[in-house]
């Protein structure tokens, strides 16, 4: 069974005909766009991107809500992990703690708001950012700055993870990688075809053609049922490779939704491409791109391959409630409770750390580390 073959109608506007001028101009000789490059005007196209737009698309009066948003618990207990490794590092140059996406800069706020009340940032340890949107990267900069200003933490914008050569510290991507690009593939049951979409005059449809353009390794399984559809990201697997290029000491922490291949491919043999507006999902992602937020669960069997063949070694993966287990999020939870100035206050605490540790069950979380170096174990949990 293949894609459905319905159509998408573009309702109008000026951010919906720039987006399709962009599209168009994207299409080959039969008129067809790959996702990947669908997705990528879709969400950071200048000017028509989802993420290029002024306004915040996180927390309730945005689209949808991450794991910092629901509760600053979780800021606690990735700053007890930052901690540890940082706390690791023998002598040498100044460590940097760098977030990729950083969103509107709510993670980094409370890694930095906990590691300075807790004297656990080393002397010189720097704040680095990356992100691709210039709105977004300015929102999150004053954000973050004004929470290392005072603990005397500087706070910088880098273009790309490798734009100042080798570091070492903790490199930090929450969220980030269901938001890259993907191709999606489809398996006939003979050959794999790549899907996207196709302009039909008045909208874009579906459609897949033959795969005229090379799949990167690992290479895709074949013993699926045809229709099966598989999604990759390009991008994704790119920046492990550049992290693993550029980081010489300390960790580089996945955490976000996703699954093993074997699961995905079972599970979800549609595909998992989901779009957001509102906190709602919409019913066509194809509609009015730029409007509404696109993702695709990662592919973790994929991401655990591409580190490993480029050199990184794995140090854990596991549920991110597990992982919020081991650094400390009870002790943080119950310390938060004892300091509630109201018993209203304490409720709304632990709804929101429920909602922390049931409501994102499909997250992971991903540690990888250089080869050859050692690294301290998790935050206990007591």
């Amino acid at each position: 069974m293949s894609e459905p073959s319905g159509g998408v109608t573009l309702t109008g506007g000026p951010v919906a005909d720039a987006a399709r001028e962009l599209l168009l101009r994207s299409a080959d000789a039969r008129g067809f766009v790959p996702f990947d490059r669908f997705m990528e005007v879709a969400l950071y196209g200048e000017g028509v991107g989802f993420y290029t737009r002024p306004d915040s698309p996180f927390g309730g009066e945005g689209d949808y809500y991450t794991a910092a948003h629901a509760s600053p618990l979780f800021a606690r207990a990735v700053a007890e992990r930052v901690r540890t490794v940082l706390a690791a590092l023998p002598d040498g140059p100044p460590p940097r703690i760098l977030e990729i996406g950083p969103g509107d800069g709510t993670l980094g706020e409370g890694i930095l708001t906990s590691l300075g009340a807790e004297a656990g940032l080393r002397s010189g340890t720097e704040y680095v950012l990356v992100e691709r949107s210039s709105s977004l990267a300015r929102r999150a900069l004053e954000r973050v700055a004004a929470a290392g200003q005072p603990h005397g933490v500087p706070v910088r914008f880098l273009e790309s993870v490798g734009a100042e050569g080798p570091f070492r510290g903790v490199v930090l991507a929450n969220e980030l990688l269901d938001a890259q690009p993907v191709r999606r593939l489809l398996w006939t049951g003979r050959e794999w075809q790549e899907s996207g979409i196709r302009w039909a005059g008045e909208r874009f449809v579906r459609a897949t053609v033959p795969i005229d353009r090379p799949v990167p390794a690992p290479a895709l399984p074949v013993d699926l049922p045809p229709g099966t559809l598989v999604e990759i990201s390009p991008m994704a697997e790119a920046l492990v490779r550049e992290v693993a290029d550029h980081l010489v000491h300390g960790l580089f922490l996945v955490i976000d939704y996703g699954m093993d291949q074997s699961e995905l491919v079972t599970a979800h043999p549609s595909g998992t491409l989901a779009a957001i507006r509102r906190h709602r999902y919409v019913d066509d992602p194809f509609a009015d791109p730029g409007s509404s937020d696109l993702s695709v669960f990662v592919n973790f069997t994929r991401i655990r391959s591409v580190a490993h063949a480029a050199g990184l070694r794995e140090v854990a993966f596991r549920r991110q409630a597990e992982a919020l287990g081991e650094w400390g999020f009870p002790r943080l939870l119950e310390e938060a409770v004892r300091s509630a100035p109201s018993s209203e206050a304490e409720v709304r605490l632990r709804l929101a750390a429920k909602n922390l540790v049931f409501g994102f069950e499909r997250f992971q979380t991903l540690e990888l580390a250089p080869p050859g170096r050692s690294t301290p174990p998790a935050s206990p949990s007591t």
